[in-house]
């Protein structure tokens, strides 16, 4: 079988998603999930925009084990040299420039000639290959393109030295069988483009980026770029969990192969929601709680006979167990560090100590311990940003007899502060009362509770989202106490926002 190259875009193109902001400690872990699904290439960022991405890239470079490392850059000079520092000390780096060729694009964003740009695609190109000779270009808004003109365009990026050639679906604007019939056009007519993979990048604005993605891959693409959940701009991208289950499930019908370990794709996903607050839809395919779940008699019956019947998949391909009871009150710290490593997560000793007294201290609260609950810990106590603002105590009161009311004592850049303060219900007097301490008041733009698992007894997490000006933060905190996983949020948030006025533009010096 042939094979289609994977590459994941969920730290790049994925968090540019409204609300799915990550933190470095969060990138990495991201990215070593990744590295450990089996994808091809983890595009790890855009070096260029500012500190805190090249040095995250740069981090994420120096941890891969397998994975290529991309940088994105535009096609200039400076980008690429920022790019290239960013991954220079990768396994096997890429540098992944892009410009578009689009004539809407030309003239109101670029504002320059067909001609300007072909020279732009030249230069850029050759510049990145004086670096490395894995170099990827990406002809912006390809799908809306003059069919001639990005022929052309693709040949003198391959004539420089591209060996990757992306035709991305920027704004979600093609048909799945005009689509296919682009890629074909350009497999048939750029003159030189047996020196190099085509690879596609889909949009999903009309919720066909996986179609698309799919119908590209029987026209000749051989690289697929994807996000986990399929998070990313607007609407979002091709989702791997998708694309990927449809090639396996229907190997018959593609003939193709992938690195990719089904079983490691809901661990996957699972982290990623958890990581940036945004719970799994129930109806999403492959990862939806629904996805595997039968209601109708008739279907429950076929089941039952045979599941094959009206499952095309079983949860255990894609690594989605039943829930498990993994630690209790009476288990040892060697058992927590077993079913951390199996989790898939590399902590130190110092960490896992920590996680292992957050584990104790949850099985007092609650009667089993279950793999989600060791997940939300571990990104609780771990993976949290530095924090500007702690939570050290909390009280509060509420009934239908009684005024809302939340004591609260936090730490503020190292001194402690205490306050108390009402509300129309608990949450509202929690969230008055740290508003008051820290000194903002951020509008809450949204606010859910999900159970981590089941049970009367089991973690509420919480997730919220704030705007404090043109600033926008998700948070996200869990707690057996839904009012302290809450505050939780909310003071994560608050980090988050924080960290965020902090952050400058890098230019480089």
């Amino acid at each position: 079988m042939e094979r289609i190259y994977v590459f994941d875009t969920t730290l790049r193109d994925g968090e540019q998603s409204p609300g799915a902001t990550m933190n470095i400690h969060e990138k990495i872990r991201i990215a070593r999930e990744l590295d450990s699904l089996g994808v091809d290439i983890i595009e790890a960022g855009f070096p260029a925009a500012s500190e805190g991405d090249f040095e995250a890239v740069k981090k994420i470079s120096e941890v891969v084990e397998n994975a290529q490392v991309a940088a994105l850059c535009r096609a200039n000079d400076q980008d690429i040299e920022i790019g290239w520092k960013a991954i220079e000390k990768a396994k096997n780096p890429r540098i992944h420039t892009f410009i578009a060729t689009s004539d809407i694009h030309l003239k109101y964003k670029l504002k320059m000639t067909r001609e300007e740009v072909l020279e732009a695609i030249r230069r850029a190109v050759k510049k990145a290959c004086s670096y490395t000779d894995n170099v990827e270009f990406s002809a912006e808004d390809a799908s809306r393109s003059d069919w001639n003109y990005l022929k052309e365009a693709v040949e003198v990026a391959i004539d420089s030295g591209a060996t990757t050639i992306n035709i991305p679906d920027t704004v979600g604007y093609a048909q799945p069988q005009e689509f296919a019939e682009l890629i074909a056009f350009l497999k048939k007519n750029v003159s030189n483009i047996d020196k190099a993979i085509i690879s596609v990048h889909c949009h999903n604005d009309l919720g066909l980026a996986v179609a698309n993605t799919l119908a590209a891959i029987k026209a000749g693409a051989r690289q697929v770029e994807v996000t986990l959940c399929g998070i990313g701009e607007r609407a979002g991208n091709a989702a791997l969990e998708e694309v990927i289950m449809a090639l396996n499930v229907r190997k018959s019908f593609y003939n193709f192969e992938t690195n990719i370990k089904t079983e490691r794709i809901y661990p996957a996903c699972r982290l990623l929601s958890m990581i940036i607050g945004q719970p799994i839809p129930a109806y999403k395919p492959i990862i939806g709680s629904n996805a595997f779940a039968h209601e109708s008699g008739i279907h429950q019956h076929g089941v039952l006979q045979n599941r094959l019947t009206y499952e095309i998949m079983t949860p255990e391909t894609i690594g989605r167990p039943p829930s498990e009871i993994v630690l209790g009150k009476h288990s040892g710290r060697h058992a927590c560090e077993k079913k951390l490593e199996e989790l898939g997560y590399k902590l130190t000793k110092e960490q896992i100590d920590v996680v292992f007294k957050a584990v104790k201290a949850l099985a007092d609260k609650k009667k089993h311990v279950y793999l989600e609950d060791l997940e939300a810990i571990v990104l609780e106590e771990i993976y949290r940003i530095p924090d500007k603002y702690k939570l050290i105590y909390l009280s509060a009161i509420s009934g239908n007899m009684a005024i809302p009311t939340a004591t609260i004592k936090m730490e503020i850049d190292g001194e402690e502060k205490q306050l108390s303060d009402f509300g129309v219900g608990p949450v509202d007097a929690v969230f008055n009362t740290i508003s008051k301490l820290v000194g903002k008041k951020p509008e809450l733009l949204r606010y859910s509770v999900n159970a981590i698992t089941g049970g009367t007894d089991a973690q509420g997490e919480v997730t919220i989202r704030i705007q404090d000006g043109e600033l926008s933060a998700v948070g996200r905190g869990s707690d057996p106490d839904i009012i302290v996983a809450s505050a939780k949020a909310y003071i994560n948030a608050l980090n988050r926002l924080a960290r965020k006025e902090e952050k400058k533009e890098w230019v480089k010096p």
